[in-house]
């Protein structure tokens, strides 16, 4: 398990868009992904998001892409969406060789601390692969409940992923800020 670090947190920026592709890439996809418990190269192939893709996310109206650095080295990043009352959490991702350290409840904590002061928010949302078991137990760990609420994965769009299955699809985790606290 990596030391416990004390990351610095600031708002992405156009200048930024290479680093998050190569960390989420890192984190999800291939050889390197295969290093933390995050990945999915066990349920999708090819990319899991693309430069073009986190560009329209820092352009997107009620949107923050957060990153966590440790000197000048990204170390974790998330994306939050405001949706009314709600956020919705995604693009997360942790450096596998930083992973199992608690720097991925940080971030977390750092995303909900954000959208309840910045955007009074009163929950979070996320969707997860329902075959991702320990992650899913993850999330739950942290206050998030499952809906029992499904979505079908995007078969065909290859900009999210080449599926390894056909049995995949999101179900959505809420995390109500009232009932718990980060």
């Amino acid at each position: 398990m990596p030391d416990p670090i004390v990351p610095v947190f600031r708002m992405a920026g156009a200048a930024d868009v290479d680093a998050v592709v190569a960390l989420v890439e890192s984190a999800y996809r291939g050889e390197s992904g295969r290093r933390g418990w995050t990945t999915e190269s066990h349920l999708l192939d090819g990319r899991r998001t693309d430069a073009e893709l986190v560009a329209e996310l820092l352009l997107s109206p009620d949107s923050a892409l957060w990153l966590a650095h440790a000197g000048d080295r990204l170390l974790a990043c998330c994306h939050l969406e405001r949706h009314g009352s709600s956020a919705y959490f995604g693009l997360f991702a942790v450096d596998p060789l930083r992973q199992n350290a608690g720097l991925g409840k940080q971030v977390l904590a750092q995303a909900e601390r954000f959208a309840c002061d910045a955007w009074q928010c009163t929950a979070m949302h996320l969707k997860v692969i329902d075959a991702r078991g320990e992650l899913i137990a993850w999330y739950e760990r942290r206050g998030y409940r499952r809906t029992g609420e499904y979505s079908p994965f995007p078969y065909g769009n290859e900009r999210v992923g080449i599926p390894r299955r056909d049995d995949l699809r999101f179900e959505l985790l809420i995390k109500d800020f009232s009932e718990t606290t980060s």
